[in-house]
């Protein structure tokens, strides 16, 4: 049996894994795979200690420093339940069974969806959630981001390098998105901003040829050619697997103890975008796994 298991391995629970290996805990952590949304974020500018890092690379530090104070991580375990007996964690994943005395859940978000048509039917030809994956492929193509907030600007970023213009479809009346980034966007001259624009359509033959939106200001209907479609409308927590056994909140986020990170079963704590922390940063989700891991610790410690 474990003292602890993390589930997931992105900023938030490789740094939970580096706290508990600080603290001598018996920990091991559980992902379906190393990295998270970490792994698609081509420039990362904001974390403290790097003028500019990949995300590739910062997990690939944080995995080194998790490793290095003798915390092991299983990759590929899918984590599909997690049920308390007494005071022993049972953790199920699609390969094996683990008992612990305690739970970090840490498991991110994934991209949320337009639910409109041709949405599905062109995910790999001409539709994407992941620029830094997939910009390469539209050098020299017009291309239509859809969202408004930093996920999309980034999109956008990734893309300059490669495509020929980039339209930015907000549907609401502004852009979400930082100050700073929206200037180097527009200063790029590439990128085109389209506010109250609700896309209801992408079309095309064999691959995307146009992405169909209304205008909601005037009522109209109009189309833009574009060569691909990037989807950055927000994330949704991966938090189906505690469905029933913890406390969620309207968005399916895990609720926590904000002090503590306690969630709402006695010896299991929550940290990072899986929670109902406000801002969604990988500096934030770190620094809620170090006092996720503290607190399991003090837990585990008074048990």
């Amino acid at each position: 049996m474990y003292d602890l298991i993390i589930i997931g391995a992105d900023s938030a629970g490789l740094s939970a894994g580096i706290y508990a290996g600080r603290k001598k805990l018996n920990a091991i952590i559980l992902t379906e795979k190393i990295g998270g949304q970490s792994l698609y974020a081509a420039s990362i500018e904001n974390y403290p200690g790097f003028l500019n890092i990949s995300g590739v690379d910062l997990v690939s530090k944080l995995k080194e420093q998790v490793q290095k104070f003798g915390v092991s991580i299983n990759d590929g375990e899918k984590v599909l339940s997690v049920k308390k007996d007494n005071d022993v964690f049972i953790v199920e994943t699609k390969k094996n069974k683990y008992e612990a005395r305690a739970v970090i859940i840490a498991t991110g978000s994934r991209w949320r969806a337009l639910n409109i048509p041709g949405e599905n039917e062109f995910i790999g030809r001409g539709v994407s959630f992941c620029a830094i994956c997939d910009a390469p492929f539209y050098f020299g193509k017009d291309v239509a981001v859809v969202g408004g907030g930093n996920s999309a600007f980034d999109s956008a970023y990734d893309l300059l390098k490669y495509a020929n213009k980039i339209y930015l479809l907000q549907r609401g009346e502004k852009f979400k998105g930082d100050e700073a980034m929206y200037n180097k966007l527009k200063k790029s001259g590439k990128v085109e901003f389209l506010t109250n624009a609700e896309t209801k359509e992408i079309r095309g033959n064999k691959f995307v040829e146009k992405i169909i939106y209304e205008d909601k200001k005037t009522g109209q209907t109009k189309e833009l050619n574009v060569g691909g479609v990037f989807i950055n409308i927000g994330q949704i927590p991966n938090s189906i697997f505690v469905e029933g056994f913890l406390e969620l909140n309207e968005r399916k986020e895990i609720i926590i103890d904000c002090k503590s990170n306690a969630a709402s079963v006695e010896g299991v704590f929550a940290a990072g975008d899986a929670t109902n922390v406000k801002y969604k940063q990988a500096i934030i989700a770190a620094a809620e796994g170090a006092k996720a891991a503290l607190s399991a610790y003090e837990y585990l410690v008074c048990q």
